[in-house]
């Protein structure tokens, strides 16, 4: 059974125990900021305002950062160091040794200025702990936090949240790692009543006091194990958005090992544990019923009625198990924030999913072509192919230290064939070697992954976007009516494009040149 807890845990530092509001006494707090990006830039502005002495650090220099910066400097920050020596030690701040480290969630608990922040007993707190700690502000309404984790599907779920809510009149937005960070938003003039949280596993393994209205973790599979270092170390971390829960704790029913991170949280006395399936529901479950979505947690007899909360239908343009499941862990934060089944369906329908997320480019002689970017794992990718019958698949990129059997023998039965990008692909061949001899291997970069048959001329590796139009006519010739071609790539994209956006939308433009459709 999940454990009742009253308190957050007490820190070591009797003055950093006591910051626990915006009007709390920030004066004079010495605090070093590792890292200039969206969230560390947020983190380093807020504490100037709050009168903290603040001295910022990135190895990055660069004219992004160095602007960002010039604009720090002017707003009072103690210091701002950049270059590759930025954060190999703990400096002072105004003079003296700092009594804080806020760190930006990229940043491992290697780097050596954490590693010296900790030796030397300094705390870390990531800029979630610092959000936290500010957002209760006299003379403002103190938004309450819907909590999202998980290894896929946050992003989606925090967005219909967001929707749900705002359908239920609420002044609510999605923050956290979906892009806005928390600390804008709790300084936005707006006075939100809600706030719908999306945490990676990075930003958790700095929180240590979070109470949220309510929290769910999605799924856990194997994913940056190159940062926790295990997969254990990742899964602890997922499970820490549990801690302090006070109404409810979501958890998917449908994933082993999913409600024992529940029962071994230290929860506030009272909260549930809520489950969402996409099969039936059980007591105190939300799940699908005939094509409709229902709920058996947030109804008065749950025991023999349940409550009508929207339609497969409603989770998007291509429904998809992975789809229904975030609509229904989405609707069970809104509920436990009280938020009538109306509302939820209205959310639904109104929810725009953001793009490179299974997200159907064209549809021509009978062939889909989706561009489902944004899996930059195994078990997103799996998601996707698992919703089409024959598929071929454009996949590879930069692994992140994960392993591909599992998705490969799970999907080896409708691949028709797989079309390898990416620079780093030696572990996902090695399991299409084994475990799908039978289907054509493709190389959108002949040479570079042993297959040069098609005497294509070359083209360099690390070019994205010529590597992404050769996938595309490689793929193109393969598929035929029924078919579905899917960019799933179940890796990161940095080793040929900046991000899974530019990805995505290189995929897009490709599919069209190759279609005509430009």
């Amino acid at each position: 059974m999940m454990h009742a807890s009253n308190e957050n845990p007490v820190l070591d530092n009797p003055r950093l125990a006591e910051l626990t509001s915006w009007d709390a006494e920030w004066s004079g707090l010495r605090v070093v900021v590792a890292g200039i990006g969206v969230s560390g830039f947020a983190a380093a502005d807020t504490l100037i305002e709050l009168g903290a002495l603040v001295t910022v650090l990135d190895s990055g220099d660069n004219e992004r950062n160095r602007q960002a910066a010039d604009t720090l400097k002017i707003v009072g920050a103690s210091d701002v160091v950049l270059g590759p020596d930025a954060m190999t030690r703990v400096p002072d701040v105004a003079g003296a040794r700092p009594d804080l480290v806020v760190t930006s969630p990229g940043i491992r608990p290697t780097n050596p200025l954490l590693t010296a922040a900790r030796e030397e007993g300094i705390q870390i707190w990531g800029d979630v702990e610092l959000a936290w700690r500010v957002s209760e502000r006299r003379g403002r309404r103190t938004p309450q936090w819907l909590c999202v984790t998980g290894t896929n599907g946050k992003t989606t779920t925090v967005g219909m949240t967001e929707s749900i809510l705002q359908a239920a009149g609420l002044k609510a937005i999605a923050v956290g790692n979906v892009g806005t960070p928390i600390l804008d938003a709790l300084r936005d003039p707006v006075e939100y009543d809600v706030l719908a949280v999306e945490l990676s596993s990075f930003q958790l393994h700095w929180a240590h006091s979070l109470s949220p209205l309510a929290s769910a973790v999605l799924n856990v599979a194997e994913d940056h194990v190159d940062w926790h270092g295990s997969f254990e170390n990742y899964r602890a971390d997922k499970s820490r958005v549990y801690e302090n829960t006070r109404v409810a704790c979501v958890y998917n029913v449908d994933q082993p090992g999913a409600e024992e991170l529940v029962e071994a949280a230290d929860v506030v006395e009272g909260c549930r544990a809520i489950g969402f399936t996409t099969g039936t529901p059980g007591l105190s479950m939300l799940g699908v019923v005939d094509e409709l979505l229902v709920d058996r947690a947030f109804v008065e007899d749950r025991a023999t009625s349940a409550a009508e909360i929207g339609s497969v239908a409603d989770t998007g343009e291509l429904p998809t198990r992975h789809g229904v499941a975030n609509a229904l862990a989405a609707a069970a934060l809104a509920r436990a924030a009280g938020v009538e089944p109306e509302a939820v369906r209205d959310g639904l329908l109104a929810y725009r999913p953001g793009e490179h997320r299974i997200q159907l480019v064209a549809e021509t002689e009978g062939v889909r072509w989706i561009d489902d970017s944004k899996a930059t794992n195994p078990h997103a990718a799996q998601a996707s192919l698992s919703a089409f019958d024959t598929v071929v698949w454009i996949a590879g990129g930069l692994s992140k230290g994960v392993d591909y059997d599992e998705l490969v023998a799970a999907n080896a039965r409708r691949l028709k064939a797989v079309v390898v990008i990416g620079t780093d692909d030696a572990a996902l061949l090695g399991s299409l070697s084994r475990l799908a001899p039978e289907v054509p291997v493709l190389a959108a970069t002949p040479g570079l992954s042993g297959d040069d048959s098609d005497g294509e001329p070359a083209i360099d590796p690390s070019d994205g976007p010529a590597v992404m139009r050769r996938a595309v006519q490689l793929a193109a010739a393969r598929a035929e009516p029924g078919d579905t071609v899917l960019m799933a790539p179940a890796a990161a994209s940095m080793d040929q494009f900046t991000d899974y956006a530019q990805r995505g939308t290189s995929f897009a433009r490709s599919v069209h040149e190759e279609l005509g459709l430009a």
